[in-house]
């Protein structure tokens, strides 16, 4: 059974200032998993509290600190970025790839990724969140109900694989599928 918001809020006011002050670093560095394992190390036997509502508590913090929190800059969408990022991978990019992927912070996005041989590997070039959508797909246009994330993700990702002259491969654009089918060639 979860806490209330007065509840946490009580029970974060309870604990004493060097905790606070640990899981909040973590917050704002935005590390919400550290800071969840030490709610939870802290919490659970003595107050019964588990992941579900250790992510409420960290999720409050973060809300706390908004703007003030370390995020990891934006991965940029553009032709000239991606290819500039591409000429740098070592060994031959072959495909590039869409998958989806998600957590509790950023929920659902994508991870475009160059699929390389000699030697084989896979190269993250970027990841597409909702904020970084939103830059880069209108509200006006029509997306067929698509996830902006996927849309987004679809547009730089095929028009990076053209400029290399390899397939782009998005096994699941319409629909979030962290397990969809991987390129293969």
């Amino acid at each position: 059974m979860g806490m209330n918001k007065a509840a946490r809020t009580e029970w974060w006011e309870s604990l004493p200032v060097g905790i606070r002050d640990e899981i909040d670093g973590y917050i704002l560095q935005d590390s919400l998993l550290m800071a969840v394992k030490v709610i939870t190390a802290i919490g659970l036997v003595p107050h019964g509290i588990g992941v579900g509502t250790a992510q409420l508590i960290a999720n409050d913090r973060y809300l706390h600190y908004g703007d003030q929190i370390a995020r990891e800059p934006e991965s940029l969408l553009d032709l000239e970025s991606l290819a500039y990022r591409a000429a740098g991978i070592g060994g031959r990019v072959v495909a590039i790839e869409a998958i989806w992927d998600g957590d509790t912070v950023h929920d659902w996005f994508v991870r475009l990724l160059a699929i390389t041989a000699d030697p084989a590997g896979e190269i993250q070039m970027a990841t597409v969140y909702w904020s970084t959508a939103q830059q880069y797909v209108s509200e006006q246009e029509d997306r067929h109900q698509r996830h902006p994330v996927a849309v987004a993700a679809e547009r730089a990702g095929r028009a990076l694989a053209e400029h290399l002259s390899v397939p782009f491969h998005f096994a699941s654009p319409d629909t979030p599928d962290d397990e969809a089918p991987r390129w293969h060639p």
